[in-house]
């Protein structure tokens, strides 16, 4: 019995020459290798996107510190002098605000005594009259706090805002007055509060996986990534590309993060209690900081600007502050300030980056002073990336201001109190475990001996939250 198609049987050929019945074909696949012609082949990949990686925003402008805890807790001042909003003008002489048990949009205790000095003022059109604290009580168990009060200039409250009431005026102490010879026993003595705020940090993983038949083989197309890999085997690519991705994520999650509401969707899943979000950059800024919409100057006009500057006066008024903006809003302030001559309007400074113009270029940043303030503004690739937040022309965040000062607090690490960032950080990390950024192997493929798996699987593990102190000093530019 003879076999068919029988091994080997290629006939060979006095003469080396292609025949049909002497070269293996491949012309029943893809492929055919009897192709004489060979074509000019492009070994490398062509960068049509250059460099895609987003992170180093957080590098620039914050600090990361290790953390032993499933939340981070910390303090912040209340202001020093005594002032009240949303104020009612009751009767011609008693003016009422309310109080709650929580701090919120109204307060938690009256601390005005009898003989403060008062001014009492309407916000819609600037009339203002000062007093002499003559009662001073809470009514309702606490609920409302009731000042009587005697006018300066003889005009009561109902000649000077008018005889309806009016729930939007505001008060502040400026001082006190007493007759001779008494004494302060109606006094109220008051204690400094501070507001507390807290985030969490989430676990953040990737994974890359390859069998060892396909780590074994070599490619055609030259590997040329970010982080300087480099060869023929298209795996390494892959781990790279997964390696830069995780690294994005983790200055990612902690800008875009939000907190899981109660009864949200996240909150909600049967069985899961233990996905709870964290407040990123944006909700804390939207939450507790400024957010100045549709900025929009013409040319040489300061006066959305101005806006900004004045509102900084009633906040820290922290000197240098850094603006990270998309390529629309960086156009914007740049003919905004192609108006303004370098003269008393304004002018260039680097003081932040020691004075240093070079220092300042070289990162991307150019300065320009309003007022008592400087500003260095840079382009943020991540909002004009159109895979994230450049995805679309109007993705709600054009640009966010950042203060460029430090705040004190005591770290426990150390035993000391430290100066940080207002906007920094924290990683889960001890002694027996970092996971700042955590990275191993598994299977029996590259180096790795595992398990009897026939491949190698590279994973990615972090644990991390973001600590926005200070909001009340940031601005975020939404469209």
């Amino acid at each position: 019995m003879a076999l068919s198609p029988a091994f080997g049987s290629i006939k060979p050929s006095q003469k080396q020459q292609a025949l049909s019945d002497n070269y293996l074909s491949f012309t029943d696949g893809d492929n055919d290798f009897a192709q004489q012609y060979l074509p000019e082949i492009y070994e490398q990949e062509v960068e049509r996107y250059g460099n895609r990686t987003l992170s180093g925003f957080l590098r620039m402008v914050g600090a990361e510190m290790p953390m032993t805890s499933d939340q981070v807790i910390w303090s912040e001042q209340n202001r020093l002098h005594i002032a009240y909003d949303a104020v009612s003008n009751a009767t011609a002489t008693t003016l009422t605000f309310a109080l709650v048990a929580t701090a919120g949009p109204t307060f938690v205790a009256n601390v005005i005594s009898v003989n403060d000095t008062i001014v009492v003022l309407n916000p819609a059109n600037g009339d203002e009259v000062t007093a002499l604290v003559t009662g001073s009580v809470n009514n309702g168990a606490g609920t409302l706090a009731t000042l009587t009060v005697a006018t300066y200039t003889g005009a009561t409250l109902a000649t000077t805002f008018g005889a309806g009431v009016i729930p939007t005026l505001k008060i502040f102490v400026y001082g006190s007055e007493y007759q001779k010879g008494t004494g302060d026993a109606g006094r109220k003595s008051i204690t400094p509060s501070f507001t507390q705020y807290s985030n969490s940090p989430i676990i953040i993983k990737s994974k890359y996986a390859i069998s060892g038949s396909d780590a074994a083989q070599i490619g055609w197309v030259e590997v040329a990534t970010e982080d300087g890999t480099g060869g023929f085997l298209w795996y390494l690519k892959a781990e790279s590309e997964t390696r830069l991705r995780f690294e994005d994520y983790l200055e990612m999650s902690v800008v875009e993060g939000t907190k899981a509401a109660t009864g949200s969707g996240v909150a909600g899943i049967a069985g899961d209690v233990n996905y709870k979000g964290t407040e990123g950059l944006f909700a804390a800024v939207k939450s507790r900081g400024n957010t100045f919409s549709a900025f929009a100057p013409a040319a040489g006009d300061l006066s959305d600007f101005d806006a900004i500057l004045k509102n900084l006066d009633t906040q820290g008024a922290i000197e240098e502050n850094m603006m990270f903006v998309n390529r629309g809003l960086s156009l914007t302030i740049d003919n905004m300030l192609g108006g303004v001559s370098s003269g008393p309007n304004g002018g260039v400074g680097y003081g932040l980056f020691d004075n240093s113009e070079d220092m300042a270029l070289n990162l991307g940043f150019s300065g320009f002073r309003r007022g008592s303030y400087d500003f260095y503004k840079t382009d943020w690739k991540y909002l004009n990336d159109a895979s994230t937040r450049g995805a679309v022309a109007d993705a709600g965040i054009e640009g966010v201001l950042i203060p460029a000062g430090t705040s004190t607090v005591y770290d426990q690490n150390l035993g000391t109190n430290i100066r940080r960032p207002f906007l920094h950080v924290r990683y889960r990390a001890s002694q027996s475990d970092d996971r700042r950024m955590k990275s191993w192997l598994t299977g029996s493929v590259g180096g790795a001996y595992t398990s009897d798996l026939d491949a190698m699987e590279v994973h990615f593990l972090s644990e991390r939250c973001l600590c926005v102190q200070a909001a009340n000093n940031f601005v975020l530019f939404t469209d």
